[in-house]
């Protein structure tokens, strides 16, 4: 296992991803260039509009793709280099809950600790605590059909947790479901995540829930580029009422609004 004080650190440097059409030969670039830190124990939002590298970035992040240039490093270590180093430290919560069918949702959580083979019992043991964290118990022999959407997103986020992973990601995790189960599962995941102490990267076209989770936003421009960075913590107060529009409007223009440049004072272009 990984040094805990700096495996979830993520240094971005001079990211950039460029795809290739296959029938044309186009290239397509889906990162222009993306460079930042995010710390251990941070809780970062991603906002952006469809076509700005939030789901190429995630899927570097993970390892399932190589940049074409630049880097990522997670306590030092590039995730698409070093794959199975991150079983158990990195772990990510879809859109879809991803639940296999023909397994209980006792069976569905314990299966990431069946990866890392552990003990059956150990399994069972930590597969109980975080099922009944997340108010399932008495669910544990139930199959994914015979819960509902809210419930089987549950599920996935206590097989997140189960692992004890250093770093979080949720990829528009709780945008499908209805505004109170989402608004629920939201608050629920950020008590688990700061009580865990874990890096959180969530992905989100919603601006209200990139707001909601109360740490700090990247705003990605197309191709990927971060318009803006914005620390919630150190915001002042008095203009959080019109951030949401504000970050429309850079959405829009697909350009840094110079009011919240000169109040962060990060941005990258």
């Amino acid at each position: 296992m990984a040094d805990m004080k700096t495996a979830a650190d993520i240094e971005v440097s001079g990211l950039r991803k460029v795809f290739q059409q296959t029938v044309t030969g186009d290239q397509v670039v889906a990162i222009e260039r993306l460079d930042f830190r995010i710390r251990s124990g941070e809780m970062v939002a991603i906002v952006g509009q469809t076509g700005c590298g939030k789901s190429t970035f995630l899927n570097l992040v993970i390892g399932l793709d190589r940049p074409s240039q630049g880097s990522i490093r997670i306590g030092g270590r590039a995730p698409y280099d070093d794959f199975d180093y991150f079983r158990g430290i990195l772990a990510t919560v879809f859109q879809t809950d991803r639940l296999l069918p023909w397994r209980s949702a006792m069976d569905n959580v314990r299966l990431p600790l069946e990866l890392l083979r552990l003990d059956r019992a150990e399994q069972t043991r930590r597969a109980s605590v975080w099922l009944e964290r997340l108010g399932l118990k008495g669910f544990e022999g139930a199959y994914p059909h015979e819960l509902s959407g809210g419930m089987r997103q549950r599920v996935a986020l206590a097989r997140a947790f189960v692992v004890e992973p250093q770093l979080l990601l949720a990829d528009e995790a709780f945008g499908h479901l209805d505004e109170v189960t989402s608004a629920a599962l939201r608050k629920t995941f950020v008590e688990l995540a700061r009580t865990q102490g874990n890096t959180a990267l969530v992905v989100t076209h919603q601006l209200e829930e990139a707001i909601e989770l109360g740490g700090r936003i990247l705003v990605f421009g197309r191709p990927g580029h971060v318009l803006a960075d914005i620390d919630l913590a150190s915001y002042p107060a008095s203009r959080i009422a019109n951030l949401r529009a504000d970050i429309q409007q850079m959405l829009q223009t697909n350009a840094p609004n110079p009011e919240i440049t000169n109040l962060t004072g990060r941005v990258q272009q």
